[in-house]
């Protein structure tokens, strides 16, 4: 009766937490080989159904659950971390320096994977920036009491899509913050250095902290059994606002509409604004993100969960990784095949990326396993938990 209704030993406790984390990881990384070998065939936020093939459409939705379960992840992992040291005052301290180091990173090691320019001339604010930002903001949320952080969060991921009129042009004051924190746009940095706030912090603020907020929900001593039920029952509750409100046709998001193919029509009810997070793309994935948490814990004995874990354990490693292996790959391409499509290198099918995805998740997991086995055996090397 003791195993059935309290959660298993840590280990186990928390593989469901690397493997949803691994999984998303493999959907980022099919992404990214779409950003790298597909990236003639762009695709707009949200979409455009009329130009965007349904197999274009469908593997990009599917690394929508990217970000929002990242950022998830990171507040619950949060919490966990002050579980097991001196609490809010350890936490506050990590958050604010793993947040700082995040930053750094986007500004150099990830940036340049993208650009391969130094110095460069455009420096792209993207889901590292945005998570580094989050934590440092969480690092002074996590003093309020959590019934007021709960309803903070869900403050700010319910109601920031009324700001969505909210404009203020370049020269204006208010034109720099806002657009770091909800309206995507240019920061014109220097003559020679442009930002692109790809990822407006605000809602991310919301999801980092409702993470945190779960936390407790995977404490030591909580019970499984209710730590499930609570996983289905916010997770549904998720996915039906998301139903109702997308029916409504009207908060927050481009209204869908019908088409003569059925396919078409799905398309477009499932077309929504990831730049900022809308209300209803946060309730699609991170819904579904629950529900794939609640799934991979009832079904932490199987091998595939244990493999997805190996990724989730090292993703800082995993993400600076891939992007440079597909940066080499990319630039191999056009010396020996030339620019293919226009101005770039790139497949004629989707199936060639997730092909190419494929070959190069079986092509890292080696080196990821490595990593993470080096994560879990020098725990006295202190830098090596920021990745």
């Amino acid at each position: 009766m003791t195993t059935a209704t309290h959660a298993p030993p840590s280990s186990q406790r928390l593989l469901s937490i690397d493997a949803l984390r691994g999984l998303v990881i493999l959907f980022m990384l099919l992404d990214h080989v779409r950003e790298t070998f597909f990236l003639h065939r762009q695709v707009a936020d949200p979409m455009n159904i009329e130009l965007t093939d349904p197999s274009l459409f469908f593997s990009r939705t599917l690394a929508h659950l990217c970000a929002p379960v990242f950022v998830l992840l990171t507040g619950l992992s949060a919490y966990l971390f002050g579980e097991k040291y001196q609490g809010t005052r350890d936490v506050s301290a990590f958050l604010f320096k793993r947040g700082l180091f995040l930053v750094v990173l986007e500004f150099t090691l990830v940036n340049f994977a993208w650009t391969f320019q130094f110095p460069p001339t455009v420096i792209y604010l993207q889901v590292i920036w945005a998570i580094g930002v989050s934590m440092m903001a969480l690092a002074a949320l996590v003093w309020l009491p959590r019934p007021l952080l709960l309803l903070l969060a869900l403050v700010i991921i319910g109601g920031h899509n009324l700001l969505d009129t909210v404009h203020f042009p370049q020269g204006s004051a208010l034109h720099v913050p806002w657009a770091v924190l909800h309206d995507r746009g240019w920061i014109e940095f220097s003559e020679t250095l442009r930002l692109r706030t790809s990822y407006p912090l605000l809602p991310w603020i919301g999801v980092i902290a409702l993470g945190y907020c779960i936390g407790p929900w995977f404490a030591r001593n909580a019970s499984a059994i209710k730590r499930q039920q609570y996983l289905l029952r916010s997770g549904l509750g998720a996915l039906l606002g998301f139903v109702l409100l997308r029916l409504l046709n009207g908060y927050g998001e481009a209204a869908w509409v019908n088409h003569e193919h059925w396919l078409a029509t799905l398309m477009s009810f499932f077309n929504i604004t990831k730049y900022p997070p809308s209300l209803l793309f946060l309730a699609l994935t991170l819904g579904t993100g629950l529900l794939l948490l609640l799934a991979f814990e009832r079904a932490q004995q199987r091998l595939w969960i244990r493999t997805l874990a190996v990724f989730g354990a090292a993703p800082m490693f995993f993400y600076l990784l891939h992007l440079y292996v597909l940066k080499v790959l990319y630039l191999i391409c056009v010396a020996v095949l030339g620019l293919n499509q226009g101005s770039y290198y790139g497949f004629d099918s989707i199936a060639s990326v997730w092909l190419t995805a494929v070959l190069l998740a079986a092509a890292l997991y080696l080196p990821v396993r490595w990593f993470a086995a080096l994560k879990g055996r020098r725990r006295d090397i202190s830098w090596l938990k920021y990745f």
